[in-house]
């Protein structure tokens, strides 16, 4: 698994770009601003931090700047779920896939994908 990850405030807007994608900057601000609380220059500006650290891809269409998630889903959130069990759970072993059978976020799909990966944790790190 890639070593860099999102900050709190970053997967926010990976979420968003993960449900619809592309969006401007300003459609994005929209669908986050009652999560971050914040302007959006502040939205802008981590869009630039996060293109420059290559989790989101920026683009033209139709003279407008768009964002879409440069980073997988799955992937940065077994990241997640793995460094939450191994450092604030002390887990060293396979986490339950029962655990993210609610999520919103994802589908059957990415259900199966993610239970590849975290039955290969810790082996994978």
């Amino acid at each position: 698994m890639r070593e860099a990850k999102p900050s709190p405030s970053e997967l926010t807007l990976l979420k968003a770009l993960w449900k619809q994608s592309p969006l401007s900057a300003r459609e994005l601000h929209e669908e986050v601003k009652s999560e971050l609380c914040w302007s959006y220059s502040s939205t802008r500006k981590t869009l630039d931090r996060m293109r420059d650290k290559s989790f989101v891809i920026q683009s033209e269409v139709h003279g407008i700047q768009v964002y879409k998630a440069a980073l997988e889903k799955v992937e940065t959130l077994a990241q997640y779920a793995t460094d939450f069990a191994s450092r604030v759970l002390e887990l060293d072993g396979p986490l339950p896939i029962a655990m993210f059978a609610n999520s919103k976020l994802m589908n059957d799909q990415d259900l199966e994908e993610l239970q590849e990966m975290l039955n290969a944790w810790p082996e994978a790190n």
